[in-house]
């Protein structure tokens, strides 16, 4: 018998967020550009507008956002998410929240994508650091990220795109245990709910009516600098 999952529906993750309103050495405004290596990611933009660049071997690409607008992309997708006016988004992500959760490597230029170290050290942002802090150094990882990203968007040839993918697996290759128990305890156990769900109506058996329940939450953290914007927080119950 597969065990109840009660975490969001298909074992994902949602965070609200408000993205920079910083302007960048290009005269845009917006996040830190990144992508995710597992993971796929949506936004359902509730507010304000902008557009998500992304970057991947089929090309560079623009998608406008305003509001009750959905869009989504697969693991591998470079995105930068840029702020024309009050920009607001529900995000979804796979895997309860690991896209914010390890599931990223920001375009670092290749000198700081050498090993686990090396990049932590240009993109972590301490807790505890006082605020004023914590927002001089995201805005600094977010500039180092654009300087990696330009390359990549004006490279000519497939190789520079390749070997940041290269690179950015190589990054996460010693977390891929861990992130599988995430995937272990999320999605695949929402999954096979379902299809222990589906088994026992084909038997006429309802008794996992009687564990029916109703769950609401408040974010647990407010105002966290992501790489895209300023996030609040919900916790899944694969993350608690």
């Amino acid at each position: 018998m597969v065990s109840g999952y009660g975490g969001l529906p298909g074992g994902v993750a949602v965070s609200r967020l408000c993205v920079y309103d910083w302007p960048a050495a290009d005269g845009l405004h917006g996040g830190t550009p990144h992508l995710h290596l597992a993971c796929s990611e949506g936004y359902v933009v509730t507010g304000g507008t902008g557009s998500v660049q992304t970057l991947t071997s089929s090309g560079y690409q623009v998608t406008p956002l305003a509001a009750g607008t959905v869009a989504w992309f697969t693991p591998g997708t470079i995105h930068r998410l840029v702020n024309e006016g009050d920009l607001r988004i529900t995000v979804l992500m796979q895997n309860s929240g690991l896209p914010e959760a390890g599931d990223a490597v920001l375009t670092l230029p290749p000198r700081y994508l050498t090993d686990p170290d090396t990049y932590a050290a240009a993109t972590v942002i301490p807790a505890g650091a006082p605020e004023e802090e914590r927002e001089r150094l995201a805005r600094a990882r977010r500039d180092l990220a654009l300087e990696g990203y330009r390359a990549l968007c004006e490279a000519t040839g497939p190789e520079p795109l390749a070997a940041f993918h290269r690179a950015a697996a190589a990054l996460v290759r010693p977390r891929l245990a861990e992130w599988r128990e995430r995937w272990r305890h999320g999605a695949l156990a929402a999954a096979e709910t379902t299809g222990d769900h589906l088994a026992r109506l084909e038997r006429g058996d309802v008794s996992h009516f009687a564990d029916a329940a109703v769950r609401a939450e408040q974010p647990w953290e407010e105002g966290r600098f992501g790489m895209c914007g300023r996030l609040d927080v919900y916790r899944s119950e694969a993350m608690s």
